[in-house]
């Protein structure tokens, strides 16, 4: 059996034929790079009900982009560019992060899933980017990701896996401020943004701001999906 990996999803209104309905879904590219790389893909719903249960269901998990957290979930003021906010979202992800971590579960937290690992360990978020490194490089243009590279840490997993740099694709306005407890960096922007924080201690606890699900480049999707396997092995 592949090793089942979940997918968060968003929670958003979505238009279907006649019907625009508040909907829980996430872009296919997400499904896509988890089913190329050799695992099967379940959506996971935002709900901070029966966590266990669904972890018990899972080898592995996801936490895909969106929208900005709240603010208060790390002790901020809302900025005046902070957005989308979905509280339901935010407080079902927190808790499900939290309890994977504490089942040391593979985790591979995307773009604002990154955030929400560094939030859930007790760290925070710069709210809008463009107000520290002078430039909007990061979110170019809205609906398109923008294209730089990053500098991989030395003597981190995330550096063994992808070497010295690495092309990636990018849109967040949105930055990791104070690293949350047992994370650590893992890349940086040539303009000094944090871009990845990993835990050494855990089995693969992974978080990249930039959409690996987006390019061509397989490699972190099929090292959560091995983890995954032998997660599901020895539990």
């Amino acid at each position: 059996m592949r090793p089942l990996i979940g997918i968060t999803s968003y929670l958003t209104r979505a238009t279907f034929g006649d019907w625009d309905e508040e909907s829980a879904l996430v872009p296919a590219d997400y499904v896509r790079a988890v089913e190329r790389a050799g695992g099967r893909a379940l959506l996971v719903p935002p709900s901070d009900d029966a966590v266990e249960e669904t972890l018990d269901a899972l080898d592995g998990i996801v936490f895909s982009g969106g929208s900005d957290l709240d603010p208060a979930t790390y002790g901020q003021e809302r900025h005046d560019a902070t957005g989308g906010i979905v509280e339901e979202r935010d407080r079902a992800e927190l808790a499900l992060l939290r309890a994977a971590l504490a089942r040391n579960m593979p985790v591979l937290a995307v773009c604002r899933g990154s955030q929400v690992l560094n939030v859930a360990l007790g760290g925070d978020l710069v709210q809008h980017l463009p107000e520290v490194i002078g430039d909007e490089k990061h979110l170019q243009q809205p609906g398109e990701f923008s294209e730089h590279g990053v500098v991989l840490e030395p003597e981190t997993k995330l550096g063994e896996l992808l070497g010295e740099h690495a092309p990636v694709k990018s849109h967040h306005h949105q930055g990791l401020g104070r690293i949350g407890e047992g994370l650590r960096e893992a890349a940086r922007s040539d303009d000094g943004t944090i871009e990845a924080l990993e835990d050494p201690s855990r089995r693969f606890t992974l978080g990249v701001l930039w959409h690996p699900e987006a390019g061509e480049d397989l490699r972190l999707f099929e090292v959560l999906v091995r983890e995954a396997r032998d997660y599901r092995v020895a539990r």
